[in-house]
């Protein structure tokens, strides 16, 4: 078959589905699935927007400038007492013949309207689920007493809405050979999600981007509490003053910033900074911008890994130069209402007094299934599946030294075997970067998952390639078989791409950095990936 027989097969199959995008063909396509339930169907015009308003907690903004879509809402029973929905964006004639997947962030439930509706640009029949129940990200109290909901949020939701995405997708556009490849993307508890499915169902996706992955649920949890309780209660000598957190993040990048080559208060490296505490002691008896030896003591147990009983590592600290005061600054409900509501199901529960043996014992029931702690990820790279990483260097919720922590572990299940995880996961770090998005400094932007620019509606303007947009070289990886050495970050000014870029850097394959060589800092070919051995 030509390829213009090719191309001319696709429209009749786009005409047919924009026609088709109605109550009764959904309807027909679910009649044989009993614990399905059709929730809307609507057609989206060119430029138009779709969202579920207000009582979409998580996302009560629409997705905007779309291309002519279908969008669908499903509803699926999956206990006595439990369901969860998900969407579908099905575009009209821009159909690429793929799939893609997008998830959630912390306890949030909603489905994700607005990632879907940035990677349908670029052809994709996206989907996102709900996982059971709708809240913002930081409630847990869903959770009380509702073991299929927390079910449906740690991995059933993900995979049946996955399961029968790609059923829909594949009548819906009456095309016999069905979906060419199936991609998954997305941040933080969606990089969870997406560790997770390919973990118990490596099937599932060809290739998964996922930044931060919130991946160690117990320990996650249990050191966000642990970290807060830190410089708990305010009366304690030991308390840090939440104006001083600015000061102490300055001296981390007066120490650390100069080691990539280049002082432009970034700290590119932040585990090869060997940071001087003791800096930042008083001289004298004026604690207001240095600190006494008691608060010391709490900022270096902030910084530095936690570690427990029989000197068990539990869970990383914060990088060296990431500003503490999300963590530090308050009791999160991240950790106080996962002890509260997923593990001991009481309202009463006392979380001041948390200790090691609480997160033994959330450890032991890993409500959910949830943690994505399988490390042998052999059945997804042996069939061909793709993973690219990346983690904000100074990400203030989840601890940048996760991510590291996974791909080590993951590298000491699998180089025994003989495989070099180069071949299908490489990681990049973000120096400077936030939690998934954000740097009022550095390059970060990446299109990825829950990062967006304002005046764009996808992809890195001026640079839709797969050097520069993580989700064109996963596409390029999967589907060429040509891996990425490394991507190109990119800041543009005030964050909006009708300003111009700002600065572009190289990210680099863990673990190689970015060293500056000579010339203008601001453009990648002045930077090189060094190996740190």
């Amino acid at each position: 078959m030509s390829r213009s027989q090719v191309a001319l097969g696709l429209l009749a199959s786009a005409a047919l589905a924009n026609a088709q995008c109605t109550t009764e063909t959904f309807t027909a396509l679910l009649a044989d699935k009993a614990e399905a339930t059709l929730n809307f169907v609507e057609a989206v015009p060119q430029n138009g927007s779709f969202g579920q308003g207000q009582g979409n907690i998580p996302f009560p903004f629409n997705a905007t400038r779309l291309p002519a879509l279908c969008a669908v809402g499903v509803n699926i029973k999956s206990s006595e007492n439990s369901s969860y929905n998900f969407g579908l964006f099905l575009p009209d004639s821009t159909w690429n013949e793929r799939f893609l997947a997008t998830g959630n962030g912390g306890y949030g439930g909603g489905i994700n309207w607005p990632d879907m509706g940035a990677f349908s640009h670029y052809g994709f029949a996206t989907m996102s689920t709900d996982t059971g129940h709708i809240s913002n990200a930081v409630d847990g109290t869903w959770a009380l007493n509702a073991p299929e909901t927390v079910i449906d949020w740690g991995h059933r939701a993900m995979h049946g809405s996955v399961v029968l995405s790609k059923e829909i997708i594949t009548n819906y556009y009456a095309i016999a050979d069905g979906i060419k490849y199936s991609y998954y993307a997305s941040c933080s508890t969606g990089g969870r999600q997406g560790l997770r499915e390919i973990q118990l169902h490596p099937e599932s996706f060809d290739g998964i981007s996922v930044g931060a992955p919130a991946w160690w649920t117990p320990h996650l949890a249990g050191a966000t509490l642990w970290q807060g309780l830190y410089n708990y209660p305010e009366s304690d000598p030991k308390h840090i003053n939440p104006a001083l957190f600015s000061t102490i993040t300055a001296e981390m990048k007066r120490q650390c910033d100069p080691q990539d080559g280049l002082v432009d208060n970034i700290v590119s490296d932040p585990y090869g900074c060997n940071f001087d505490f003791e800096a930042l002691l008083c001289t004298g008896s004026n604690s207001t911008t240095c600190l006494t030896p008691a608060q010391l003591t709490t900022l270096y147990k902030f910084y530095n890994n936690w570690i427990d009983t029989n000197q068990e590592f539990v869970f990383p600290g914060v990088t060296l130069g990431t500003d503490a005061g999300f963590l530090m600054g308050s009791i999160s409900t991240l950790g106080s209402d996962f002890l509260q509501y997923f593990v001991y199901n009481d309202t009463e529960y006392d979380f001041t007094k948390f200790t090691y043996k609480d997160l033994q014992f959330a450890d032991e029931i890993n409500p959910g299934n949830a943690s994505a702690h399988d490390f042998d990820l052999s059945p997804f790279m042996k069939r061909g599946g793709k993973i690219l990483k990346y983690h904000g260097a100074a990400d203030s919720l989840i601890p940048t030294g996760s991510s590291v922590y996974f791909y080590k572990k993951v590298l000491q299940t699998l180089r025994p075997k003989g495989i070099d995880l180069d071949d299908f996961y490489r990681f990049f770090l973000i120096p400077d970067m936030g939690h998934c998005s954000g740097s009022v400094t550095g390059p970060w932007y990446i299109a990825a998952g829950s990062q967006s620019l304002t005046g764009a509606t996808h992809s890195v303007p001026g640079y839709e390639d797969a050097e520069h947009d993580v989700i064109l070289a996963m596409m390029k990886w999967v589907e060429a078989d040509e891996a990425p050495d490394r991507l190109i970050a990119t800041k543009f000014v005030n964050d909006s791409a009708t300003l111009g870029v700002q600065s572009q850097r190289p990210l680099c394959v863990y673990p190689k950095q970015a060293k500056y060589i000579s010339g203008d800092p601001n453009v990648p070919e002045s930077w090189e990936c060094k190996s740190l051995y």
